[in-house]
């Protein structure tokens, strides 16, 4: 008979060793469930790489390639024009400041050193004549005087605050009435038959010729410097819209030919209206901004070049005739060392060097004009400057001999004086200045109308050859439906 196990745990008390108690074993009756671990949630993908993992789905599959050829020909084509649009727009608005702004502040700049000249001339022209001095010159030296303040306002007008013109504009604001104020005492002097009078007149020569011209002439090279950048924006080609056109046409190409050959079809309607958009507005970039470069510098090289050289030759004569006049008011107080040592009275030394930069000048214009119009009065004004050269050689020689009378009469006289050949020099270089503007205006106008209309014109194109290339994609996803 099998005998019961005996417990292996000994009665308390018994003094018996204790036997420890197996843990419960799994699959017993009583025994605890074993333990499970906790569910882990897996890691949430981001919109990102859910975004990728469609489009590499998307890209294997000729729909998706199609979708998304179509958006990078409509991106390509709309990123042309805008480009297109932004560098013609700037490039137009250079050339638009060039016709209606920076030459014509530049020939203002030009215009306030010749009025300040010409009134510096036409008061020792009149102190010269003294009691007999004519209306004609009285007017000529006020109106001077209203045309370089009337301009200096323009010119402020148009210049920035705080600039290197504003504050030389500002300067000659100022030396005007000072100038004015000298030019009226040596004429009311003049008149009581004051000597002094011809001291207030050299004081109020030297303020022009040393204060307030050589301001005008930086004004007048900081306008010229402000031209030379219009141009500088105006007249280079837009490379960047012409590469992206280019690459924009050949896109189109290679996704007509890739549809040619999958369908055997030779032309996508939306693909062509596409190519022709892009091409037509690529040509009217590079044929405008070809004809537009054309006219700008046609027009700085036979316009403002012409402008420039004979604004200085208008300038260096009308020195010259102050010098000239200058010369018998003196009467040898101002002197100039030459070389050799030897002394000569200072106004008649300058009227050498006006009268040489003349000669240049009108040398120079003669070369740059284009047309009979344009060299005919450059050669009226050599003629009379050779005619005023001989004519001033016969003054110098009877003021230099004590002549005073004789000499005045010379320079200021009805008759035979250098007055005369003076005032032809000046009324054929106006002659030469108005023809010259006149070429400027009608050079840049033409460039300038070669860009007109392009701005809005290729962002118009852009957007319909954008339409064309997902109208052309469109027709061959319907294909798949």
């Amino acid at each position: 008979m099998t005998q019961p196990p005996k417990s292996s745990t000994a009665p308390p008390g018994s003094g018996a060793p204790t036997m420890p108690a197996l843990p419960p074993q799994p699959g017993r009756p009583g025994a605890p469930a074993p333990r499970r671990a906790p569910d882990v949630a897996p890691a949430r993908r981001t919109a990102l790489a859910e975004g990728v993992d469609q489009l590499r789905a998307a890209a294997t599959t000729e729909p998706g390639r199609l979708r998304a050829i179509g958006a990078l020909l409509a991106l390509l084509v709309v990123a042309f024009g805008a480009v297109t649009a932004w560098q013609t727009d700037s490039r137009a608005s250079a050339a638009d400041d060039v016709l209606h702004h920076s030459q014509p502040l530049s020939s203002d700049a030009a215009d306030i050193y010749r009025s300040l000249a010409d009134a510096n001339t036409m008061a020792a022209t009149g102190y010269l004549a003294g009691l007999q001095e004519t209306q004609t010159t009285r007017n000529q030296y006020e109106l001077d005087i209203k045309t370089a303040a009337s301009k200096l306002v323009t010119a402020a007008a148009n210049t920035d605050p705080g600039s290197s013109s504003a504050g030389i504009i500002t300067d000659l604001n100022k030396l005007l009435p000072e100038y004015k104020g000298l030019v009226e005492s040596a004429r009311a002097n003049n008149r009581q038959g004051f000597p002094v009078g011809g001291a207030y007149l050299r004081a109020a020569n030297d303020t022009m010729q040393t204060k307030m011209l050589p301001k005008a002439q930086e004004l007048y090279k900081n306008e010229n410097a402000r031209l030379s950048t219009d141009y500088g924006n105006a007249t280079p080609y837009p490379w960047f819209a012409i590469a992206l056109g280019l690459v924009a046409l050949g896109g189109l190409a290679w996704a007509q030919r890739r549809n040619y050959q999958r369908t055997n079809r030779v032309l996508n309607h939306g693909l062509v209206a596409a190519s022709a958009t892009t091409a037509v507005v690529l040509l009217w970039v590079v044929v405008g901004h070809t004809v537009a470069r054309a006219g700008l510098n046609d027009s700085y090289d036979h316009g403002v070049k012409s402008l420039n050289v004979l604004h200085d030759a208008r300038i260096a004569s009308l020195k010259a005739r102050s010098d000239e006049n200058l010369t018998l008011v003196s009467r040898g107080a101002e002197t100039h060392k030459l070389a050799d040592d030897t002394v000569m009275d200072a106004y008649d030394w300058g009227y050498g060097q006006e009268i040489a930069a003349l000669g240049k000048g009108l040398k120079l214009a003669d070369s740059l004009a284009d047309d009979s119009a344009g060299r005919k009065p450059v050669a009226v004004a050599n003629s009379s400057m050779t005619v005023w050269i001989a004519r001033h050689k016969q003054v110098s020689k009877d003021n230099n001999a004590g002549d005073y009378q004789k000499a005045r009469d010379g320079v200021i006289g009805t008759d035979g004086a250098t007055a005369e050949c003076f005032q032809s020099v000046d009324a054929s270089l106006q002659t030469a200045l108005d023809h010259e503007t006149k070429e400027f205006q009608r050079s840049a106008g033409d460039g300038l109308d070669a860009m007109t209309g392009l701005t809005v014109g290729a962002a118009v194109l852009a957007v319909l050859g954008a339409a064309g290339a997902v109208l052309g994609i469109g027709r061959r996803l319907s294909e798949y439906r």
